[in-house]
């Protein structure tokens, strides 16, 4: 399978692209600088100007998936006007050029796998989430709705899309856990306000698995939720990375204060959004989770090298 991919640098994409090269597929990377001599495996895009040429993904051979997995950082900088347009702009103008060219190409691909999150469902969706669930309240929800819906063309061309609404990675190497493990591991951590709010996680290696079963499986489609079938509370989060690392988690960071420092639109939907979201549609389909419980995956993330 050749598999063209968007955000293969970051946390997901290098994963995804080892998974990717060891079984034997070929990845084709889009990247924001343009190769200094011609390489079959790179194609320069810049979907903010509206820049992927036709004619170079042509040459690169029959492409037979998309995997679009590129977006500003949501919880890397404070949340100021120009940052919140940079979060949609990212997505929805990236999706957009994507989901046009894929609809251009000689031979269209066969699916086109596009990255969402459950972010969806808002910052205090009640009850418990599944793929169903209506879209929820906040600046992610409509962020990710507008996400999905720039795929509109490849829909409307019968290729065959599916969203991969994703929660927490947990990863040594990137994402929220790799910024909380400094402080835990000074015995710093601690609980988010009443760390009552739910967190709804994955295992890296499972969403990879995730999504390579997304590509394989001509018959999943729409939006899925890649999370672990067991979500926990930050409270339950906390205890378990605490006891991972053999460290004390008495800490308590109050909502006001982290307000104060990162932003009150951030603080909220980030750090205290809370959704207890159930993967149905992996579910339904069989698919077995290699860390269903967190303890089992926080110590598989803390083993990552």
């Amino acid at each position: 399978m050749r598999v063209l991919l968007s955000g293969s640098s970051g946390l997901i994409g290098t994963a995804l692209t080892q998974a990717l090269n060891a079984r034997g597929d070929v990845v084709v990377a889009l990247v924001r600088t343009a190769p200094a001599t011609p390489d079959a495996s790179k194609v320069f895009w810049d979907p903010q100007g509206g820049v992927l040429s036709l004619d170079e993904l042509n040459a690169t051979g029959p492409i037979d998936a998309i995997v679009h997995m590129a977006g500003a950082g949501i919880g890397d900088k404070r949340w100021t006007t120009a940052r919140k347009q940079e979060i949609l702009n990212s997505r929805v103008a990236s999706t957009a050029l994507l989901a046009e060219r894929a609809t251009q190409l000689d031979r269209p691909p066969s699916v086109f796998l596009s990255g969402s999150a459950i972010g969806i469902y808002g910052f205090d969706a009640p009850g418990i989430v599944t793929e169903s669930s209506p879209q929820g309240k906040g600046f992610l929800a409509e962020v990710c709705a507008q996400w999905e819906g720039a795929a509109q063309p490849v829909v409307n061309s019968d290729i065959r899309t599916a969203f991969a609404r994703t929660g927490i990675v947990l990863s040594s190497q990137g994402g929220a856990l790799a910024k909380q493990l400094l402080l835990f591991r000074l015995g710093l951590g601690g609980t988010l306000g009443s760390g009552a709010q739910w967190l709804s996680w994955i295992s890296l290696a499972d969403e990879v698995a995730a999504l390579l079963r997304i590509l394989d499986d001509g018959q999943l489609s729409g939006p899925i939720n890649l999370t672990a079938p067991n979500p926990v509370t930050n409270k339950e989060f906390t205890k378990i990375l605490g006891r991972a690392l053999h460290r004390p988690t008495i800490a308590r960071a109050p909502k006001l204060a982290l307000s104060l420092v990162l932003g009150e639109g951030l603080t909220k939907e980030a750090l205290f959004s809370s959704a207890r979201v159930q993967p149905e549609v992996l579910l339904q389909e069989g698919f077995s989770f290699a860390h269903p419980d967190c303890a089992s995956a926080v110590t598989s993330a803390l083993s990552q090298h």
